[in-house]
Protein backbone atom coordinates (compact mmCIF):
# COMPACT_ATOMS: atom_id res chain seq x y z
CA UNK A 1 0.00 0.00 0.00
CA UNK A 2 1.32 3.44 -0.95
CA UNK A 3 0.45 7.08 -0.44
CA UNK A 4 -1.08 6.78 -4.50
CA UNK A 5 -3.09 4.49 -3.25
CA UNK A 6 -4.91 6.40 -0.36
CA UNK A 7 -7.49 7.77 -2.24
CA UNK A 8 -9.23 4.24 -3.23
CA UNK A 9 -8.67 2.94 0.48
CA UNK A 10 -9.91 5.83 2.11
CA UNK A 11 -13.26 5.32 -0.23
CA UNK A 12 -13.41 1.61 1.30
CA UNK A 13 -12.65 2.37 4.78
CA UNK A 14 -15.60 5.30 5.06
CA UNK A 15 -17.89 2.69 3.09
CA UNK A 16 -16.71 0.50 6.22
CA UNK A 17 -17.19 3.24 8.54
CA UNK A 18 -20.40 3.73 7.57
CA UNK A 19 -21.99 0.95 8.37
CA UNK A 20 -21.34 1.04 11.81
CA UNK A 21 -20.08 -3.26 12.12
CA UNK A 22 -16.31 -1.97 10.95
CA UNK A 23 -14.92 0.18 13.68
CA UNK A 24 -15.81 2.85 16.53
CA UNK A 25 -13.68 5.17 14.06
CA UNK A 26 -15.95 7.77 12.64
CA UNK A 27 -13.57 9.77 10.06
CA UNK A 28 -11.17 8.61 7.42
CA UNK A 29 -7.62 9.84 8.57
CA UNK A 30 -5.49 11.34 6.24
CA UNK A 31 -2.86 9.44 4.55
CA UNK A 32 -0.18 10.79 6.77
CA UNK A 33 -2.10 9.79 10.09
CA UNK A 34 -2.41 6.29 9.03
CA UNK A 35 1.04 5.77 7.87
CA UNK A 36 1.90 7.18 10.70
CA UNK A 37 -0.05 4.69 12.95
CA UNK A 38 0.31 1.50 10.62
CA UNK A 39 3.43 -0.68 10.47
CA UNK A 40 5.45 -0.20 7.16
CA UNK A 41 5.98 -3.28 5.31
CA UNK A 42 2.94 -5.28 6.70
CA UNK A 43 0.39 -3.48 4.65
CA UNK A 44 -1.15 -4.46 1.09
CA UNK A 45 -3.81 -3.77 -0.79
CA UNK A 46 -5.58 -5.78 -3.28
CA UNK A 47 -6.11 -5.18 -7.02
CA UNK A 48 -7.95 -5.42 -9.85
CA UNK A 49 -6.04 -3.72 -12.57
CA UNK A 50 -5.42 -0.40 -10.94
CA UNK A 51 -8.67 -0.48 -8.94
CA UNK A 52 -8.30 -1.27 -4.95
CA UNK A 53 -10.58 -4.27 -3.94
CA UNK A 54 -9.64 -4.11 -0.66
CA UNK A 55 -6.46 -3.64 2.12
CA UNK A 56 -4.89 -4.68 4.92
CA UNK A 57 -2.90 -3.04 7.73
CA UNK A 58 -1.65 -3.76 10.91
CA UNK A 59 -0.38 -1.40 14.01
CA UNK A 60 1.42 -2.39 17.69
CA UNK A 61 -1.11 -2.85 20.31
CA UNK A 62 1.55 -1.55 22.71
CA UNK A 63 4.60 0.54 22.54
CA UNK A 64 6.34 -1.88 25.39
CA UNK A 65 9.22 -3.31 24.48
CA UNK A 66 7.89 -7.28 25.36
CA UNK A 67 4.42 -6.53 23.04
CA UNK A 68 6.99 -5.72 20.04
CA UNK A 69 5.72 -8.64 17.86
CA UNK A 70 1.96 -8.43 18.85
CA UNK A 71 0.05 -6.48 15.83
CA UNK A 72 -3.69 -5.64 15.44
CA UNK A 73 -5.16 -6.57 11.91
CA UNK A 74 -7.38 -4.53 10.08
CA UNK A 75 -9.03 -5.62 6.88
CA UNK A 76 -11.74 -4.10 4.60
CA UNK A 77 -12.71 -5.23 1.09
CA UNK A 78 -14.87 -2.62 -1.03
CA UNK A 79 -18.70 -3.44 -0.42
CA UNK A 80 -18.81 -4.49 -4.51
CA UNK A 81 -15.80 -7.15 -3.93
CA UNK A 82 -17.30 -9.37 -1.17
CA UNK A 83 -17.47 -12.43 -1.23
CA UNK A 84 -14.79 -12.81 -3.71
CA UNK A 85 -11.84 -14.18 -1.52
CA UNK A 86 -10.21 -10.57 -1.18
CA UNK A 87 -10.24 -10.66 2.17
CA UNK A 88 -8.92 -14.30 2.67
CA UNK A 89 -6.13 -13.56 0.51
CA UNK A 90 -4.98 -10.00 2.14
CA UNK A 91 -5.46 -11.87 5.42
CA UNK A 92 -3.58 -14.50 4.10
CA UNK A 93 -0.54 -12.74 2.37
CA UNK A 94 -0.27 -10.92 6.44
CA UNK A 95 0.02 -14.21 7.86
CA UNK A 96 2.62 -15.47 5.69
CA UNK A 97 4.83 -12.27 5.74
CA UNK A 98 4.24 -11.10 9.58
CA UNK A 99 6.73 -13.39 11.05
CA UNK A 100 9.35 -11.63 8.87
CA UNK A 101 8.34 -8.61 10.78
CA UNK A 102 9.14 -9.89 13.95
CA UNK A 103 5.54 -10.68 14.83
CA UNK A 104 4.26 -13.35 16.88
CA UNK A 105 0.86 -12.93 17.35
CA UNK A 106 -2.06 -10.85 14.98
CA UNK A 107 -4.91 -9.69 17.18
CA UNK A 108 -8.62 -8.73 16.03
CA UNK A 109 -11.41 -7.13 17.71
CA UNK A 110 -14.56 -7.48 15.97
CA UNK A 111 -18.14 -6.67 16.61
CA UNK A 112 -19.96 -9.99 17.43
CA UNK A 113 -22.68 -9.06 14.93
CA UNK A 114 -20.43 -8.91 12.11
CA UNK A 115 -20.63 -12.23 11.06
CA UNK A 116 -18.50 -12.01 7.92
CA UNK A 117 -15.29 -10.94 9.45
CA UNK A 118 -15.58 -13.26 12.56
CA UNK A 119 -16.34 -16.09 9.37
CA UNK A 120 -12.95 -14.74 7.90
CA UNK A 121 -11.25 -14.95 10.21
CA UNK A 122 -12.07 -18.06 11.78
CA UNK A 123 -11.13 -19.69 8.06
CA UNK A 124 -7.55 -17.94 8.61
CA UNK A 125 -6.79 -19.71 11.67
CA UNK A 126 -8.13 -16.78 14.44
CA UNK A 127 -9.48 -18.21 17.84
CA UNK A 128 -12.04 -16.31 20.02
CA UNK A 129 -9.82 -15.18 23.29
CA UNK A 130 -13.65 -13.65 24.37
CA UNK A 131 -15.91 -11.26 24.28
CA UNK A 132 -14.94 -7.76 26.12
CA UNK A 133 -18.55 -6.46 26.73
CA UNK A 134 -19.91 -2.98 26.05
CA UNK A 135 -16.20 -1.86 25.24
CA UNK A 136 -17.16 1.41 23.31
CA UNK A 137 -19.88 3.68 22.98
CA UNK A 138 -20.72 4.54 19.03
CA UNK A 139 -20.60 8.28 18.90
CA UNK A 140 -22.23 8.51 15.24
CA UNK A 141 -23.72 6.60 11.99
CA UNK A 142 -26.33 4.05 12.17
CA UNK A 143 -25.51 3.18 15.57
CA UNK A 144 -25.05 6.15 17.48
CA UNK A 145 -25.83 5.97 21.20
CA UNK A 146 -24.79 1.98 21.39
CA UNK A 147 -22.53 0.23 23.37
CA UNK A 148 -20.81 -2.46 21.87
CA UNK A 149 -19.11 -5.59 22.74
CA UNK A 150 -16.19 -6.41 20.57
CA UNK A 151 -14.80 -9.66 19.81
CA UNK A 152 -11.29 -10.21 20.76
CA UNK A 153 -9.84 -12.91 18.39
CA UNK A 154 -5.58 -14.11 17.81
CA UNK A 155 -3.67 -15.79 15.36
CA UNK A 156 -0.52 -17.25 16.94
CA UNK A 157 2.46 -17.25 14.23
CA UNK A 158 5.47 -19.42 14.04
CA UNK A 159 7.84 -16.34 14.92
Amino acid sequence: MTAAHWPQVAAIYAAGIATGQATFATDVPTWDEFDAGKRAGLRWVALDGGTVLGWVAVSGVSTRAVYSGVVEVSVYVDPAAHGRGVGRALLERLLAEAPAHGVWTVQAGVFPENAASLALHAAAGFRVVGTRERLGLMTSGPLAGRWRDVVLLERRLDA
